[in-house]
């Protein structure tokens, strides 16, 4: 594997350097080729073929539809392998080959200027819905990172911008993780202070619930995730100067209710009036007023659900604009 990576590394490294040259930001109506033959002619992206190619997944980027491929380099898909103790291609499972390779493709043909900050659907599916697809967070402050980047499971733009005529190639430097709800939140910025209570030294191992997958207790989970803003206006609600001034267990108590087991609650299943039992024996009320979906918590406060179907391989988040409070 190591002599491998090493050739890898060097010739077709030094390949693909006049190959990512010739690619302008012409726009993909000038294209000829499709992503695929792209990909094909593309020296550093020989496994991205391969492994397209293992998972009959060719002609789904060869057709009419418009595509957005993040496409892993051969380095990248020799890291992938080493770290998932896979000694080739050949060895790696095919539905996961799958799930993995549409974890890597968005709809639409989106060139770097349209990519914005925030969630995104990919083309995957994962254990705890087959309706709802794969998010991925992308963070356009300072290039184009995917998930959180390397080492966190996700991965960089490196090469952006090859146009096809049935969309857009953008060469990254890492296979992209099928994200779990934990990936999700952590790669989120916005989340920042959600990650900072649930990883507090007093705290249960919430990291280790929330990353349980489908098939053993709690997954699915369900998470309601307040913002940033949400924990400072719970501070300023306290009367608390800094998060470490709210007591442990009130801070754990406060966490599982945010946390429903055992279900992958999508918005659209949500119905007015509906009670919801967390992972603390909490109950919060769910109401569907004309102005949006909103939950009225233990201490009868109203929280907006302002983002929904956040959707990870063992769950789902809905992001609200309040920390609940039993």
């Amino acid at each position: 594997m190591k002599n491998l990576r090493k050739f890898a590394a060097i010739a077709l490294g030094a390949l693909a350097l006049t190959t990512f040259n010739s690619c302008d930001d012409s726009d993909s109506n000038g294209e000829t080729r499709n992503i695929a033959e792209i990909a094909t002619a593309t020296p550093n992206l020989s496994i991205l073929v391969q492994a397209l190619t293992r998972a009959g997944l060719v002609d789904d980027v060869s057709g009419n539809t418009n595509l957005t491929v993040f496409a892993p380099t051969n380095e990248a898909f020799l890291d992938f392998l080493e770290a998932n103790n896979f000694n080739t291609l050949e060895d790696v499972p095919v539905p996961l080959l799958q799930k993995v390779l549409l974890n890597h493709v968005v709809a639409g043909s989106l060139r770097s200027s349209d990519l914005q900050t925030g969630y995104v659907k990919t083309l995957s599916t994962g254990a705890a819905s087959t309706t709802s697809n794969i998010s991925m967070f992308i963070n356009t402050n300072g290039g184009v990172v995917l998930n959180g980047g390397v080492p966190n499971g996700g991965a960089t733009v490196t090469t952006p911008n090859i146009a096809a005529r049935n969309g857009v190639i953008h060469i990254v430097n890492s296979v992209i993780s099928v994200p779990d709800v934990v990936d999700l939140v952590l790669a989120n910025p916005n989340y920042s202070s959600l990650r900072a209570a649930l990883t507090r030294n007093d705290q249960p191992d919430f990291v280790s619930l929330l990353r349980t997958q489908v098939g053993t207790e709690p997954a699915p989970v369900t998470v309601f995730a307040p913002d940033n803003d949400a924990f400072a206006a719970l501070l300023g609600e306290l009367n608390a100067p800094n998060l470490a001034a709210i007591d442990g267990a009130t801070l754990t108590a406060v966490l599982y209710y945010h946390v429903v087991a055992g279900a992958n609650v999508l918005a659209g299943s949500l119905q007015n009036n509906q009670p919801v039992t967390t992972a603390g024996d909490g109950i919060f009320t769910i109401q569907l007023p004309a102005t949006g979906a909103q939950i009225t918590d233990g201490d009868n406060r109203v929280t907006k659900i302002v983002a929904t179907d956040i959707q990870g391989d063992n769950g789902v988040i809905h992001e609200i604009d309040r920390v609940l409070l039993p």
